[in-house]
C-alpha cells in the first residue's frame, strides 16, 4: 500500500477483523510515530513464532504503515525506494532469481532465501533483480 493508503491499511482484509492481541501487544511496543520496520517485524514474527503475513496483518488492522523494507523497496523517507540496480549480475545468481519466478515475478520469500543461500545481502539479490527487470512481488508482510 503506498503513503497515499495511509489510514486504511485495515481496507485489505475481511471487515471486522481484530489482531491476535499477543502480536499486536508486541507491534505496539515497537511502533514509532504511527511505523515500524520490516526487520522489527521480522523480529517480531520470530519471536512469536508467527509467519510474517500474520505480523503484515496486524500491523495492517492497527493501521502501522511498514518502513524500511529490507529489499530497499519502500519506506526510506524521502526517497522511497533505495536499491538501485546492480552493476552486473553473475550467471549463478540470475540462475537461482530465474529459477525461482513465478508468473514473471520473484517472491520476498524467495529473495531473501536466495540472499541466505548465496550469503549476500537481501539488498544484493533487489539489485540483481532491478538489473534483469524482474519485480519482486508479493511482499511476506503484505505491503504489496
Amino acid at each position: 500500500m503506498t503513503h497515499s493508503d495511509a489510514g486504511r491499511y485495515s481496507a485489505k482484509h475481511a471487515p471486522g477483523g481484530s489482531p491476535d492481541e499477543k502480536i499486536a501487544g508486541a507491534i505496539r511496543e515497537k511502533v514509532v510515530e504511527g511505523e515500524m520496520a520490516c526487520a522489527e517485524a521480522e523480529r517480531i514474527g520470530a519471536a512469536q513464532g508467527v509467519q510474517l503475513e500474520e505480523v503484515g496483518r496486524a500491523m495492517d488492522l492497527l493501521e502501522i504503515r511498514i518502513s524500511r523494507c529490507q529489499l530497499g523497496l519502500f519506506g526510506y523517507a524521502t526517497e522511497g525506494k533505495i536499491v538501485r540496480p546492480a552493476d552486473q549480475v553473475d550467471a549463478a545468481l540470475e540462475e537461482a532469481v530465474r529459477s525461482r519466478l513465478s508468473e514473471g515475478r520473484l517472491s520476498c520469500i524467495a529473495a531473501w532465501t536466495i540472499a541466505s543461500d548465496r550469503k549476500i545481502s537481501r539488498m544484493g539479490v533487489a539489485a540483481a533483480c532491478e538489473t534483469l527487470k524482474i519485480r519482486i512481488k508479493p511482499c511476506q508482510l503484505g505491503a504489496f
